[in-house]
């Protein structure tokens, strides 16, 4: 039986399951911390990545421990901002002009996480330096931000547009924001995966488009998201315990009713992680007062 999944976590806890030997070239560490649960995974070797399905590289999955799942104010909401920008922080270069890409579909909810953390960025590039008046502002880490929208909305791939972008801002980071698909129901909205490995766009929906990563963009690529789909055929496969043995399912993804509070309490917390991870100075009022 296999699954259908973004998470390296779930592929490696799929792996384990399925496998009478240890996992070698697959390094695992967690900790619990301000009601979350934190899980940073090392794919070390080519073979570990090829087991995996995931390119070599870090993986984190930080899982909420409360069942309500992300909140976009929490009780910890500031441990909790601190706890994401810190991983986005260590996984990327802290220093040049920082882009910010919102991946997905603004019409379609379960496939708006990008667009709307997209809108949530305190974009600071355009800011003039050492100009009379804007001295408060001359700290402040160039971010720039784009919602490229979908193939279907413009008729250009989404790695053509950030690709040309990157050409001409020359970022020394990509951080990329998607929608996630997971295969286990209770991780809908609980939890956010943050790598360095690049992303392939849609790929969780079989719809899997042009890579962004260091090889296409020239640029480190820091991909982060929400899993707020799962495929039918992967619960009915958990249900039962067996391989699907025909296909009515293969074209079915499940969302929560709720998907719109889940995207829109996921993306405001996401939105301050990132926000804080570019300007750490600032304080969650600050970012909040200036988006």
């Amino acid at each position: 039986m296999g699954i259908r999944t973004d998470l390296a976590l779930e592929k490696a806890q799929f792996l384990t399951k399925s496998s009478t030997q240890p996992l070698e070239g697959i390094q695992q560490k967690e900790y619990t911390k301000a009601d979350l649960k934190i899980t940073q995974i090392t794919v070390e070797s080519q073979e570990a990545a090829k087991a995996l399905g995931k390119p070599a590289g870090e993986y984190v999955t930080i899982e909420t421990l409360d069942s309500t799942g992300l909140d976009a104010y929490p009780d910890y909401l500031e441990e909790q901002v601190d706890i994401v920008a810190g991983e986005i922080s260590r996984l990327c270069d802290n220093t040049g002009t920082a882009l910010v890409v919102g991946l997905g579909n603004n019409d379609i909810t379960p496939d708006a996480l990008g667009p709307l953390v997209a809108k949530q960025i305190f974009a600071t590039r355009h800011i003039p330096v050492n100009m009379p008046g804007f001295e408060e502002f001359s700290h402040l880490r160039p971010v720039a931000v784009l919602a490229p929208g979908v193939l279907g909305q413009t008729g250009i791939e989404v790695a053509e547009i950030t690709k040309a972008v990157c050409a001409k801002i020359k970022p020394s980071v990509v951080v990329a924001v998607d929608a996630l698909a997971c295969a286990e129901i209770s991780r809908l909205g609980t939890t956010i995966q943050i790598s360095n490995t690049g992303i392939s766009p849609g790929s969780g929906v079989k719809n899997s488009r042009k890579e962004l990563s260091m090889t296409t963009l020239k640029a480190p690529v820091i991909a982060l998201g929400v899993p707020t789909v799962v495929d039918m055929q992967t619960i009915a496969e958990n249900v039962f315990n067996q391989e699907s043995v025909n296909n009515e399912y293969k074209d079915f993804m499940v969302t929560p009713r709720s998907v719109d509070k889940l995207i829109e309490r996921s993306a405001k917390l996401i939105g301050l992680a990132i926000n804080k991870a570019f300007q750490p100075s600032m304080t969650i009022e600050d970012i909040t007062s200036l988006i």
